[in-house]
């Protein structure tokens, strides 16, 4: 079963996530944000997964704890539900567009974290719900560096901030549904270590 359960409860926010790789693509999401459970609803549809996701957060601050948390979190939820990594495709790779938007999303399940988020550099115009670009990239660090994998997010086209945000969130989950598969029985690297 690749499924977790997590808690992470801190002085700013509280987050509850339960995620199955294998289970129905549902999302059951309520944050306080609702542009960011727009982003996690697509995540769970696009990445084919069963997600809950439960926060509340100091938002009388900013939405920022609440986001970065939210990525951490999960990113501790996939890290455990995808155990020792065997016999994982490891790799993958997704473009997707959103009217004049287009992100391309490329990870892989190594083990290492690592984030490269392209659109940090250009103008990105927008903060639906409150939420702007860096609000995001820190969501995606947290993911990434707690869910223990490389992810690269591109930016071709575009520059409104919600389309962006949803074209990323989209390209990631199709790029995570592939990289999760099980498709093998050995572990994916010549170290046999991930």
């Amino acid at each position: 079963m690749r499924n977790a359960k997590v808690e992470r409860i801190t002085d700013e926010t509280e987050v509850r996530v339960r995620l199955d790789l294998d289970g129905p693509p549902r999302g059951e999401v309520a944050t306080g944000l609702g542009f960011l459970d727009h982003l996690l609803k697509s995540l769970a549809r696009h990445g084919r997964m069963d997600l809950e996701v439960h926060a509340r957060g100091d938002l009388e601050v900013d939405v920022h704890h609440l986001v970065e948390d939210v990525g951490i979190t999960l990113g501790m939820a996939l890290d455990r539900a995808l155990g020792q990594r065997a016999g994982l495709e490891r790799f993958g790779e997704a473009t997707v567009p959103m009217d004049e938007t287009l992100v391309q999303a490329v990870l892989d399940l190594s083990g290492r974290p690592y984030l490269a988020f392209a659109p940090e550099e250009l103008a990105i115009e927008g903060s639906p719900g409150g939420v702007n670009a860096y609000h995001f990239r820190e969501f995606l660090r947290g993911l990434a560096n707690h869910g223990r994998f490389t992810l690269h997010i591109r930016l071709l086209a575009g520059r409104e901030a919600h389309h962006v945000m949803e074209a990323a969130t989209k390209a990631l989950a199709r790029a995570l549904y592939l990289a999760t598969r099980i498709t093998r029985e050995d572990l994916p690297s010549t170290k046999e270590v991930l």
